[in-house]
């Protein structure tokens, strides 16, 4: 009897043991696939960018009118080489980041192409406040030719465009490293993480310095980023502010209509 109980014992011991070591492997094996996804996703569409907090996320929050000035600043000095805002137009500046008079003196500066004239041709002439802002190039095969066959997109309305807009856009500017061991990126290409497959044909644009601020602010690797991505993100949605604005009202007044309505029908 001792004997077989032993026996049945040590068979048990034996299935219990095969059954923790064949779950350890399938586990590991899960593990490893999911590392192996998480891995492939990111290659393919770039790592997630981190949750900032941005000062006008908030319901009752509005834009820095500063931090918008000083984007722009950061947009004609840096980005406008390249890209373009075509939806955003010289008077949407006024009253939000200068004044009426600092944006035509600003389109004094810069020639757009109007027409025809008389003699039925274009003309070349100074830029009004109804003037969207000029694109750097004439057409994307302009472009394209320009960048080596890469096409900088317009940047109206990117921080809608592209998942998670305002963190991925912050995270790019700053995102650029030397790639791992075991990633090679083609020459004319960058890497950075952030951006899906991880080489991007723009450069780090961005270096402490870069941009002499009006206001004074030092104009950081970082500062700039936000700034820029701030700008970029009310360019997206000028709007923005009128419509919280208006939100707000609305919730007071159903606040006011909601008690008053509770109030005459208490009994």
């Amino acid at each position: 009897m001792i004997s077989s109980s032993t026996a049945t014992n040590n068979a048990e011991s034996k299935w219990t043991s095969t059954n923790v070591a064949l779950g350890a492997g399938v586990s590991a094996i899960a593990l490893f696939g999911l590392a192996e996804s998480v891995k492939t996703d990111e290659s393919e569409h770039g790592l997630h960018a981190p949750a900032y907090n941005w000062p006008h996320d908030g319901f009752f929050n509005s834009y820095d009118a500063a931090s918008i000035r000083r984007g722009h600043q950061v947009y004609q000095q840096v980005c406008a080489a390249c890209h373009s805002v075509e939806q955003l137009a010289y008077r949407n500046l006024v009253g939000v980041c200068y004044t009426e008079d600092e944006v035509k003196e600003m389109c004094l500066e810069i020639e757009v192409t109007d027409g025809p004239d008389d003699t039925g041709e274009p003309f070349e002439r100074a830029a009004k406040l109804s003037d969207k802002i000029p694109s750097p190039y004439m057409n994307e095969a302009h472009a394209r030719f320009a960048n080596g066959g890469a096409y900088p997109p317009d940047l109206s309305l990117i921080t809608k465009a592209r998942h998670d807009g305002q963190n991925y856009v912050f995270a790019l500017l700053l995102g650029y490293r030397d790639p791992p061991a075991g990633v090679s990126v083609r020459e004319g290409l960058h890497y950075n993480p952030y951006f899906p497959g991880g080489a991007i044909a723009m450069p780090k644009m961005l270096a402490d310095g870069g941009v002499e601020y009006d206001d004074g602010t030092p104009a950081t690797e970082s500062q700039m980023a936000k700034d820029v991505t701030t700008f970029l993100a009310w360019a997206a949605e000028p709007e923005h502010d009128e419509r919280k604005l208006m939100g707000a009202k609305w919730v007071f007044v159903l606040c006011l209509v909601a008690f008053q309505a509770v109030y005459y029908k208490r009994w």
